[in-house]
């Protein structure tokens, strides 16, 4: 169980006033986290009847107002608003005239660095990426878990030592991300994330197919395991009929899933022919049955979806 303790609000007066713009689930429960270790709420934006809900349990009592007004009343300010409609929000605010001078303009994208900001920049702003690597639900369990949580951190380097700073009173553990690394490590999340939740539902939704009650049930000590030895080891934790060369069980996974689940045929031929190469790089599986099973995986890949004439 963690030992984090955050600092009691009381015991030092409130540093900095801090804006949300966006109150999507990221926002809201950074600012609460800001708050913990010392920092004042005074705004928050959001427009779906989701966010309102959002802010009011997060950061009750903080008032729902403009972007304009959340930029003129905020020390430091978090944009947290979707990938693709940062840089164009960035650029508004810098029009308008929203932007002050040392205003710390920190943004939660985990594909961009700092120089999404340079407008801000250029109009005085301070600009600090800080990518909290954490899935969020948006309620309050979403600011215990920032504890220990790692941060993709980009910033100028004068102000770098800033940036961590903000991270490590959040709970967080601060990873310097160099510019031009952040569309690769933004990958890298999502190809172990974002695709991992896709893996385990069709993964239950085959176990239900095939008549498990409490296929979760099932599933938890598994994927924990495998996620425990894969952190642990690598492709060493590799097992299964794939890394063992089992050319005929692959066959007949195959042949089951066009039969029950088509639409899941080219993502499982996609993922055992990348555990293959990872495999066969790393030993595991023999090169004489590397073979047969390519040769399973290549036929599977051609043969028509059912329903097509080809």
């Amino acid at each position: 169980m963690s030992t984090f303790q955050p600092p009691d609000p009381r015991d030092r007066p409130a540093r900095l006033t801090v804006g949300v713009v966006g109150a999507g689930r990221v926002g809201p429960t950074l600012a609460a986290a800001l708050q913990l270790a010392g920092h004042r709420p005074v705004a928050v934006s959001g427009v779906s009847d989701a966010s309102v809900r959002r802010a009011a349990q997060l950061l009750p009592d903080v008032p729902l107002v403009t972007p304009a007004q959340v930029m003129a009343r905020a020390d430091l300010v978090l944009l947290t608003v979707p990938d693709d409609a940062l840089p164009g929000l960035v650029e508004g605010l810098v029009e308008t005239g929203a932007v002050r001078p040392g205003q710390l303009l920190v943004h939660t994208s985990g594909r961009y660095g700092a120089h999404v900001l340079d407008p801000a920049l250029r109009a005085g702003a301070l600009p600090l990426a800080l990518h909290p690597a954490m899935t969020f639900t948006g309620t309050p369990v979403d600011v215990q878990r920032l504890v220990g949580c790692s941060f993709g951190v980009t910033a100028p380097e004068e102000l770098r030592l800033a940036a961590e700073a903000l991270v490590i009173e959040m709970g967080g553990e601060p990873e310097w991300i160099a510019e031009e690394s952040r569309p690769l490590y933004h990958a890298a999340l999502a190809l172990g994330a974002n695709h991992l939740v896709t893996l385990v539902a069709e993964s239950m939704e085959l176990l239900r197919a095939a008549g498990v009650e409490a296929p979760d049930r099932m599933l938890g000590p598994l994927l924990g395991a495998a996620l425990d030895n894969a952190l642990r080891s690598g492709d060493a934790a590799l097992t299964g009929p794939v890394a063992r060369g089992d050319a005929g069980t692959v066959a007949a996974h195959v042949a089951e899933l066009r039969k029950h689940a088509p639409g899941t045929v080219p993502g499982y031929l996609a993922m055992a022919r990348a555990t293959a190469d990872r495999a066969l790089a790393h030993g595991l599986l023999k090169p004489e049955l590397a073979e047969d099973l390519l040769g399973v995986l290549a036929d599977g890949a051609s043969l028509p979806e059912d329903g097509d004439d080809r």
